[in-house]
């Protein structure tokens, strides 16, 4: 099984370092098969090559069995005709990766930051909505028609919102606690978010053991604060579920926690949810737990792809060993108030998931 990893910029790198470390020990320990190609892309590509992401990358990603993509600091990129290409919105388009999963859930020991423990799945639909590289054939969805004025256009489908719907309920029917609430804004959007709610409504038929309600984006944000745990499975659109996935995440203890995949029928990406932070970059400090369990969340994509319950079981242990360290300050990094740096807590990481596979055999 190949797996094609791609560093990005910024701290990029360093947690896609750890990540892999993380990998090849449960490769070793279950005997997975796993073999890795790794290419540059990003700023360091664009000063050696003109592009930050090649078509010679975008073709060994497509014929991969998985991606891990590290973050990207596309908002520094130049325009895509000077070789600024946002590998991250490029994947997502090129693979057709329309359902982006993000669990957010509160880790024992950990502090949460809102008023009742999350435990809930985020599933945003990725190819349309208001984001302006994929509502169009050709051109941006974003235009200027005069200097002073500047429209943006919002995509919303039949098609796009049936599959996601279908995804999520599927997530709220074999792992989840078969509860799935719909977020728009229908009150505003009367006819893209009505679409959206029709469209997922259709789908509900077919899976009448799973309750739903909806909630508007703005009190689902205020929700989330004030009683995350009524919460399962969430369903939405591009930028609404962007914008949740973040506020979920910080609210169920860091971001620096939260996973993500990218997926189609096809194919997946691994992608944590934060940026690049080049701020801290080359220094030790970042924290690789989000790429890291985006890669759990991988194998476990994979396991179900495949029907490999080893990989299924190297992600659980990848998550169980995760939990257990954040428990202890000692065995946290330094954004959640612990004293590992990056590498430090790397290997602390790989020897907890060395240890669980080995007892569990």
């Amino acid at each position: 099984m190949h797996l094609v990893m791609l560093p990005g910029d910024g701290i990029g790198p360093e947690i896609s370092h750890a990540t892999r470390r993380v990998l090849e020990v449960v490769d070793r320990a279950l005997a997975l098969g796993l073999t890795f190609e790794e290419h540059e892309i990003g700023l360091s590509r664009l000063a050696r090559d003109g592009s930050t992401f090649p078509e010679a990358v975008l073709e060994r990603c497509r014929a991969s069995d998985g991606v891990i993509l590290g973050p990207v600091s596309h908002s520094d990129y130049p325009p895509r005709e000077k070789g600024g290409i946002n590998g991250s919105a490029l994947l997502r388009r090129e693979l057709d990766l329309y359902a982006n999963i993000r669990p957010c859930r509160s880790r024992e020991g950990l502090a949460y930051y809102g008023r009742t423990p999350i435990d809930l799945v985020i599933v945003r639909e990725n190819t349309e909505g208001f984001y302006a590289d994929r509502t169009m054939h050709m051109g941006t969805g974003e235009f200027m028609p005069t200097p002073d004025v500047a429209i943006a256009m919002r995509k919303v489908t039949a098609k796009g919102s049936e599959r996601i719907a279908r995804a999520a309920f599927e997530i709220a029917r074999t792992r989840r606690r078969r509860k799935l609430t719909y977020v728009h804004k229908v009150n505003v959007l009367k006819m893209s978010d009505a679409l959206f709610l029709k469209e997922g409504r259709r789908v509900a038929e077919s899976y009448p053991d799973i309750a739903t309600d909806d909630q508007l984006i703005d009190s689902m944000t205020a929700m989330l604060v004030r009683d995350a745990a009524r919460f399962d499975v969430i369903v939405t659109t591009n930028m609404f579920g962007d914008i949740l996935s973040d506020l979920a995440s910080e609210l169920s203890g860091s971001l620096g926690l939260g996973a993500a995949i990218n997926a189609g029928d096809q194919h997946c990406v691994a992608q944590a949810q934060h940026g690049s932070a080049p701020d801290i970059q080359g220094q030790d400090k970042a924290n690789p737990c989000s790429l890291v369990l985006s890669a759990a969340m991988l194998l476990d994509w994979l396991a179900d792809r495949l029907d490999r319950p080893d990989l299924r079981r190297g992600a659980a242990a990848i998550d169980a060993a995760v939990d257990h360290l954040v428990k202890d300050p000692a065995t946290r990094t330094r954004d959640l108030g612990g004293l590992l740096g990056t590498q430090a807590f790397a290997e602390t990481l790989c020897k907890e998931v060395e240890s669980r596979l080995r007892h569990t055999r």
